[in-house]
């Protein structure tokens, strides 16, 4: 497919807008269960593109008269819908999300003035002027994620970031999702009001070796206790109002963080 560079003056503009006038995009996740997505184009990005959407359970359209065997594959399993073909005015009604990634700069735009018209979010692939969301860089240790974004600045900074913290000790702490999420469900059905920085004064190093070693109920007992008990030694009196620059054991913590 030959590709067609932008008009000399809208180049320009392009340019200065990207210099000059840097979007503030605002963090979100969305739950795109049982939504439509289309993705136009058929190479490596918008093959790339195919897992997460999955992942989130949106149901994938895809639009390209080519496709990489890993696109063909994912069709002929029926993870995807795939029209072999070029993108026609029209492909984007009913969706919730798309993504451009065509490397045509004229077809890009005409995608992105129908998904204005038409209020679907859109990714441009290396054109963040046309995108009313970017997509981050992302660093997983299950159930938790971390979302890594330059506002489109410069997508390899966002890697580099990616790569560094993928083996950062800090991500340790999301082996204790699952006792702080059910925890939190006790918390909400006993309707009581626990002061935010109470939580972090509980979440320690000692909870953590727990969930680690498999004794989770063991750990959200404890954490229990220490939420809902107004005598635990260390914590303020007051579940639902901790005290002014924190009590005894958060200070100590923040402490020892600091030395590390």
């Amino acid at each position: 497919m030959k590709s067609f560079g932008k008009p000399k003056q809208l180049q320009q503009s392009h340019n200065l807008i990207k210099e000059t006038d840097m979007a503030d995009y605002y963090p979100t996740y969305l739950n795109l269960a049982g939504k439509k997505c289309v993705i136009i184009g058929g190479g490596t990005i918008a093959q790339g593109k195919i897992a997460g959407f999955k992942d989130a359970g949106a149901t994938i359209t895809l639009i390209s008269p080519d496709a990489t065997p890993g696109i063909r594959k994912a069709a002929n399993e029926g993870c995807i819908q795939w029209f072999e073909r070029k993108y026609e005015p029209g492909d984007l009604k009913g969706a919730f999300i798309a993504v451009a990634a065509t490397n045509v700069w004229h077809i890009n735009r005409e995608i992105f003035d129908e998904a204005e018209k038409l209020g679907v979010l859109l990714n441009v692939v290396d054109d963040p002027d046309l995108c009313t969301f970017i997509a981050p860089s992302l660093v997983k240790r299950d159930p938790v994620t971390l979302a890594i974004s330059t506002g489109g600045a410069s997508p390899a900074l966002a890697r580099k970031l990616r790569e560094t913290l993928s083996d950062h000790p800090a991500l340790e702490w999301a082996d204790l999702a699952d006792v702080l999420s059910k925890t939190r469900q006790e918390i909400k059905e006993r309707r009581l009001v626990i002061d935010p920085n109470r939580w972090q004064c509980c979440i320690t190093r000692d909870l953590l070796k727990l969930a680690q070693e498999g004794r989770g109920p063991e750990a959200q007992q404890i954490l229990l206790n220490q939420l809902t008990n107004n005598q635990t030694s260390g914590l303020c009196p007051n579940l639902d109002r901790c005290e002014p620059g924190g009590c005894t054991t958060n200070l100590t913590l923040r402490s020892k963080e600091k030395s590390l």
